[in-house]
């Protein structure tokens, strides 16, 4: 059969993607299908052609109102009959679900999408099993499986409609499915004879990045997305809430972007993902919800805002960028907080999805921390193997474009195997790491293994390290992670010949994530990689000198990161001033007069054209707060209360009060203070900040060892700035 006349006739194409002529082919001969094919592979066609070839109507099974429309609109764009594609769901009402069953009985509906909640339904359980059926296509099949980054519970009862309807054959396909999910999917459906089809899971033309989340994670986003300004992309959030705050900061600082979230009725959605599309707008800013077979080549950038729950998501997600061959971006912002909020989320599930959810966000962490190549982390997880020095792509990875030093670690693998080894293979990473470095917990001392010779015998190097060196060594297949048993670590057979014969092994350290002791609202902002160094060395030659005549240490003018921030913006007004990192009006208005004129001299002698799109307008959600507490200090309200009135914790509201003291205004805190610390105690602290080179807590802390702690510190410091600062 001569594939290629029907190909051309409906789609316009004179060639197939990859796997796409054998898949059809399997369909065509009325074979059970498994396919496995990367977002941007094709996935679409390999059911659409079949179905379009044969006589009567094929069901396609789609998680997503949003993806049903998007390819309805599309089957409907290549053919002269409206009714050659339709949607069967919820938002129908029963003259078009009538119209929908008159299409079908006509034989002029070749491709209806369905939703799983609807093909449960009685009336249209009878009315199908009346008509011609050619086969099904399970779109997005991983949701069969509880294994899979997007289980829905309501996929699994498939097997029973699809047979209730005809025994006909069935087609599954899925962008991302780990081997675990891959016979979860075909267990479920009762097809373990399916032909199988896998294409490979890279796309070389994608470039990775983790980035460390900071407290400036929005302003680093605007920067990116102004250096591509006109260019496509998605913002994923994980909750609505950041969504919709995401969506305003974008706009108020001139780009445009709208959101997308569950939350949105749907008409709203509908609009936004139209004017997504088609082209009139630039960015969504959005939960996962948004992007599922959306067939949008050209999104040039894929932003995680908060690093997603699986390394299914992420990937399925990312593959949304370069679906055209051309640039494709994707930036992660990284703080392990953030998966620690995800497992306080998880803590109300029942175990056995507990254990799963915290066995997919290690294998996140591991990605977002690992400075080995990135494509070649991913793709193992996937199962395929990747040639980091030759393979297709293999220089788009932040690591592999800024490598770490490399050391050998030949004894160190061998200590980890023996290790692994020696606990009879029955513990997961926590746990080995725990037994090298001599840590006790409680599995560790029920199964004695803390007082085994073993014990402690890598104890000079950190847990971190270890934890790095037990993912470079499962990505050379050393050893293995037992999934069936949520991630017990088991020797390979080539780890069993490597404690024997051991050879040069050649370890990068992981990315350290973890933020400063310092718990500053400052010292988290960008480093000065994008500053103009010779303006920064100046202007703090500039600063030295107003300290010294102001008899105040250099820090408590303007802290290092303004500094740096003044020299990537080149503020020469003091309203321009006033929008730098830790500078407010108050303090623009004391110490500005001399940088901006030295500044604006700056800029004329060396010509420098100034980046005005990266001066970042907040849209001030959090000025209702700062008034509330300016105001409730100023009425000697106990610290305490003022918290609990806002439903804070206190360290949150000293960050509020360091905000609020960092920008120049003033906030009186001693009659807080008086009852926390005496008179001299007050004033032993006073002095260290005003002899001290640095503000950081952390300095602070080391000098007065133990003698003071955390908060108290943190509180005396925003009374000294408040005092010689403000």
């Amino acid at each position: 059969m001569d594939l290629y006349i029907p190909l051309k006739r409906f789609f316009g194409f004179n060639k197939f993607k990859g796997l796409q002529k054998q898949v059809i082919k399997s369909i065509l001969a009325n074979k059970n299908t498994f396919v496995i094919m990367p977002t941007g592979g094709g996935k679409s066609l390999c059911y659409q052609l079949p179905a379009l070839m044969s006589e009567g109507t094929a069901i396609v099974v789609s998680p997503l109102i949003a993806l049903m429309k998007n390819q309805v609109d599309a089957i409907r764009g290549i053919s002269e009959h409206n009714g050659v594609a339709h949607v069967l769901n919820s938002s129908l009402n029963k003259t078009e679900v009538n119209q929908v069953k008159e299409d079908i009985s006509r034989g002029i509906t070749k491709l209806l999408y369905v939703a799983p909640e609807s093909l449960i339904k009685e009336e249209y359980v009878t009315f199908l099993r009346s008509q011609k059926i050619s086969f099904v296509a399970i779109d997005e099949a991983h949701c069969i499986s509880e294994w899979g980054h997007d289980f829905r519970p309501e996929y699994r009862n498939l097997k029973n409609i699809i047979k209730a309807i005809d025994n006909v054959p069935v087609i599954c396909l899925t962008a991302t499915a780990t081997e675990k999910v891959q016979e979860d999917i075909l267990k479920t459906l009762g097809i373990p004879d399916a032909n199988r089809f896998k294409a490979s899971f890279n796309r070389p033309n994608l470039f990775y990045e983790v980035r460390p989340k900071t407290s400036e994670v929005e302003k680093d986003i605007i920067r990116f997305v102004k250096q591509r300004m006109g260019k496509s992309g998605i913002i994923y959030c994980l909750s609505r809430k950041k969504v919709e705050e995401v969506s305003q900061i974008l706009q108020v600082n001139g780009i445009n972007a709208v959101p997308y979230h569950a939350g949105l009725d749907a008409k709203t959605r509908v609009k936004h993902q139209d004017m997504f599309l088609m082209e009139d707008c630039d960015v969504v800013v959005a939960t996962i919800a948004f992007g599922m077979g959306i067939d949008k080549p050209d999104v040039r950038f894929v932003i995680h805002h908060d690093i997603p729950k699986s390394l299914e998501s992420y990937y399925q997600e990312t593959g949304r960028a370069g679906r055209d061959d051309g640039e494709g971006y994707c930036l992660a912002f990284y703080a392990y907080k953030d998966i620690e909020k995800l497992e306080k989320f998880m803590a109300s599930k029942p175990v056995a999805e507990q254990e799963i959810g915290h066995a997919l966000l290690q294998e996140v962490v591991g990605y977002a921390e690992t400075s080995m190549n990135r494509r070649k982390y991913l793709l193992h997880y996937f199962g395929e193997e990747f040639d980091a020095e030759n393979g297709a792509g293999a220089n788009m990875d932040d690591n592999s474009r800024n490598p770490k030093k490399k050391h050998e670690a030949k004894k160190d693998v061998v200590c980890l195997l023996k290790v692994i080894k020696n606990t009879l293979q029955k513990y997961k990473s926590k746990e080995i790491v725990n037994t090298i470095v001599g840590k006790e917990n409680a599995l560790l001392t029920s199964h004695k293994t803390h007082l085994q010779p073993f014990f402690g015998s890598g104890k000079e190097k950190s847990p971190l390290y270890w934890m790095a060196l037990i993912r470079q060594v499962l990505v050379v297949n050393l050893i293995k992670k037992e999934i069936e048993q949520y991630g017990v670590i088991k020797l390979s057979q080539k780890g069993e010949d490597y404690i024997i014969n051991p050879t040069s092994f050649m370890m990068t350290e992981d990315h350290s994530y973890n933020e400063q002791n310092d718990n500053s609202i400052i010292t988290n902002s960008k480093s000065s990689n994008t500053a103009d160094d010779k303006l920064v060395n100046i202007l703090k030659d500039l600063r030295k000198n107003v300290s010294v005549k102001q008899g105040v240490p250099p820090f408590a003018v303007f802290q290092d990161p303004s500094i740096e921030d003044m020299a990537m913006k080149y503020p020469i007004t003091l309203p321009e001033l006033s929008t730098v990192h830790g500078v407010g009006e108050g303090k623009a208005r004391k110490f500005g007069k001399e940088f901006i004129q030295l500044i604006s001299k700056y800029v004329d002698e060396n010509d420098i054209l100034r980046p005005d799109d990266l001066i970042v307008k907040s849209t001030g959600t959090n000025s209702g707060l700062k008034l509330f507490i300016i105001q409730n200090t100023d009425k000697k309200l106990p610290l305490i209360d003022i918290a609990k009135s806002k439903g804070l914790e206190m360290e949150d509201l000293i960050k509020e009060m360091e905000v609020i003291i960092f920008s120049g205004t003033k906030l009186n805190i001693n009659y807080s203070l008086d009852d926390v610390l005496d008179e001299d105690q007050q004033e032993e602290i006073y002095d260290y900040f005003m002899e001290a080179e640095s503000d950081k807590i952390q300095d602070a802390l080391d000098e007065f060892d133990g003698d003071y702690d955390e908060e108290e510190l943190r509180l005396m410091r925003i009374k000294f700035i408040n005092e010689v600062a403000n």
